[in-house]
């Protein structure tokens, strides 16, 4: 066999390819393209999935945790908390609603913000957390919850990597004012572009969310609030309606790739990732970390294996972020993911003919 990819689109759309091209073709035919029942009918999906009262599709999860932070009020003169290891959006937002981000290491035996670190950098004008369930784990929410609450701190999660995680048996989605997903095609849920959607339980955050993705409209009467126009569209909510019926199907698969990597790459000098008790990991990546990370990325890449770096840079190693650093703010941990960490080759459709290719190399690697 030559090479793994590291992701196969193409594998997951010959799947499911019928049921795809029918329901592109009848938002075609109905000539409804924005908003409209088709994306009616998948909000109302994915919150009933979800187990929460409200969905709000957006063109992105970069504009799904933009408008979050909006429609909560946080703007100049405010900081908001959040992991130094994530995806650019997860700070880029908070510098475009005008506020200041306000880095958090990650814990040591993961890469999600680490609770205990939280305390310390809160002042008299911190006014959300917003944690990052990075690549598919959830967060230590506990602790960040009973935080926000004694500070009177809102909850903003950026699950744009976990959707369909759980935490303590619950799907991560309700814990907070607003919880944040994207539909990237490499997304564990993704669509054929860019997507994106925010979920509450409440009614007026609900309200609030909704006139600001679409240029704060509210009926056709006046506009009391400036908002943008950020809309999920139908052709995208119609191939993710087909997709989320096999979800949880997929998700297993990742979990079954997981606990077969676990178990064959077990007793090597490397740190893989954990299955935590109470947290349901749905491995939008699969991220090991080792001292010689880039000797093993020379081997992958003779190979032929695919393989992907999150991330190489913290926040705090950007120059756009440098204005709003502390000069003492130290993130040893952050740092030394960026350094080590690579992510293997996971996906629904993977064989396992192709993990063991993976795993042998690695297994080689270590030999020689």
């Amino acid at each position: 066999m030559d090479g793994v990819p590291f992701l196969d689109l193409k594998r997951q759309y010959q799947g499911i390819k019928p049921e795809i091209d029918q329901a592109m073709m009848q938002v075609v035919l109905s000539h409804q393209f924005i908003l409209g029942p088709e994306l009616e009918a998948f909000e109302k999906e994915i919150s009933d999935y979800l187990g929460v009262k409200h969905a709000i599709g957006v063109a992105s999860g970069t504009d799904a945790l933009l408008l979050s932070l909006k429609a909560l009020g946080i703007g100049p003169g405010d900081e908001v908390l959040t992991s130094v290891y994530s995806f650019f959006s997860s700070a880029a937002v908070i510098c475009w609603a005008g506020a200041k981000p306000v880095f958090v290491d990650i814990e040591a035996n993961g890469f999600n913000l680490d609770p205990e670190a939280i305390a310390s950098k809160i002042t008299k004008h911190t006014r959300a957390i917003l944690p990052v369930h990075l690549f598919g784990e959830p967060a230590a929410m506990d602790g960040i919850r009973a935080l926000a609450k004694e500070e009177n701190l809102y909850l903003i999660e950026d699950a744009c990597q976990a959707i369909g995680s759980e935490y303590q048996g619950r799907k991560i989605g309700g814990l907070s004012e607003y919880s944040c997903y994207s539909f990237y095609p490499t997304k564990v849920l993704g669509g054929f572009g860019d997507g994106g959607m925010a979920v509450t339980d409440s009614e007026q955050l609900y309200q609030r969310f909704s006139e600001l993705r679409v240029h704060g409209a509210k009926g056709s009467g006046d506009r009391t609030t400036i908002g943008i126009n950020s809309r999920l569209d139908a052709i995208q909510a119609a191939v993710l309606r087909v997709k989320l019926k096999y979800l949880n199907q997929w998700i297993e698969a990742r979990r079954a790739r997981a606990k077969r990597y676990r178990e064959l790459l077990a007793g090597l000098p490397l740190r893989l990732p954990e299955e935590k008790p109470d947290r349901k990991h749905t491995y939008n990546a699969f991220v090991i970390t080792l001292d010689q990370r880039d000797a093993l990325m020379d081997r992958f890449r003779q190979k032929g294996i695919g393989f992907s770096l999150y991330y190489p840079r913290p926040f705090h190693q950007f120059s756009c972020f440098k204005r709003y650093l502390d000069k003492n703010g130290k993130f040893p941990v952050a740092e030394q993911a960026s350094k080590k960490s690579i992510a293997l080759p996971l996906f629904p459709e993977m064989t396992d003919q192709e993990q063991d290719q993976v795993v042998n190399s690695v297994k080689e690697f270590f030999a020689g």
